[in-house]
């Protein structure tokens, strides 16, 4: 009987396991390829365009375009980091440098491609979050540390700046990235429909509903708050986030969601806190958490009916 239970178990959730593979796949795919290309072949120069700010003074308007360059840069917080390190010893201003490591941290080409499985308004909402973030953090650096030293990169180590994209062939090294990047990525994926899978079949939609988008403001906060611990990878939480959307979940709550899981992902905590030190550390979460709620309570008044 249990045998027979446990059997009928397993064929529901690989029924609710293929159907969300065979629908998101595609994007990750896309995404992984995408991000690899310009990994490989724009890196350098959206690095380089970043770099090149400096000799137009701009003053506090060019938080904007290194927000958006931030965005264009494929690389992880490790690898943004040496490269943040070395811009600052050529005499990038430090609002821009917070505006570009934000936007890095929280959006980026393959994450875009992935986000479109969520639909245009959920895409959208998260492309302008992320940039309204960043450029939000660039300013808080100009108005309150404009003659102070907000980042110390003396203790980010220099192995930790090396490229793995070193082979002289180009389209090889465009396989290897995207390799590397499926290895890293890949097991997060599977573990996300996973997820997907399991809530689908066992907690029922109007629950999701109930805790995401009935009660506003509660929602929004407990999106933001299990963003914290449940964010791994953008590609592993896009399925959550696509059944959560379907069962109801506010497109403010996915907001925020989206808002503070990659922004407190370990890994992005990790290098944060060797550049930050402990206090402005501490600053750098309240602002993210503050932002956050803000933003998916505009977002709840302001998208509605979209999805």
């Amino acid at each position: 009987m249990m045998i027979d239970v446990l059997e009928r178990e397993f064929i529901y959730i690989f029924y609710y396991f293929t159907v969300q593979l065979r629908q998101i796949l595609k994007y990750w795919l896309i995404g992984m390829l995408i991000g690899s290309a310009v990994s490989v072949f724009a890196k350098d120069k959206i690095h380089g365009i970043f770099l090149g700010l400096k000799q137009k003074k701009m003053g506090v308007l060019g938080i904007v375009p290194a927000c958006l360059l931030g965005i264009a840069s494929p690389l992880c917080m490790y690898g943004t980091i040496p490269i943040a390190a070395s811009f600052s010893e050529q005499g990038m201003r430090e609002d821009w440098l917070a505006a570009f490591m934000t936007a890095s941290i929280l959006l980026n080409p393959q994450l875009i491609i992935y986000s479109t499985a969520l639909g245009t308004a959920v895409l959208m909402v998260r492309i302008v979050s992320c940039t309204v973030c960043g450029i939000l953090a660039g300013l808080f650096v100009y108005l309150f540390y404009k003659n102070k030293t907000f980042f110390d990169f003396s203790g980010f180590h220099a192995h930790q700046s090396q490229s793995h994209d070193t082979d002289s062939n180009l389209f090889l090294r465009f396989w290897k990235n995207f390799g590397r990047n499926v290895k890293a990525t890949g097991i997060y994926f599977l573990f996300g429909i996973l997820l997907s899978a399991l809530f689908q079949r066992y907690v029922p939609a109007e629950g999701i509903g109930n805790l995401f988008g009935k009660y506003e403001g509660f929602g929004v906060l407990m999106a933001a708050t299990i963003g914290v611990p449940l964010y791994a990878c953008g590609g592993g939480t896009i399925p959550l986030l696509q059944q959560w959307i379907w069962d109801g979940m506010s497109v403010g709550s996915a907001a925020a969601f989206m808002i503070t899981g990659p922004a407190t992902k370990i890994t992005n905590l990790g290098a944060l806190k060797i550049v930050l030190g402990k206090w402005k550390f501490v600053l750098y979460l309240a602002f993210i958490m503050i932002f956050a709620f803000v933003c998916g309570l505009i977002t709840n008044h302001t998208v509605t009916g979209l999805i």
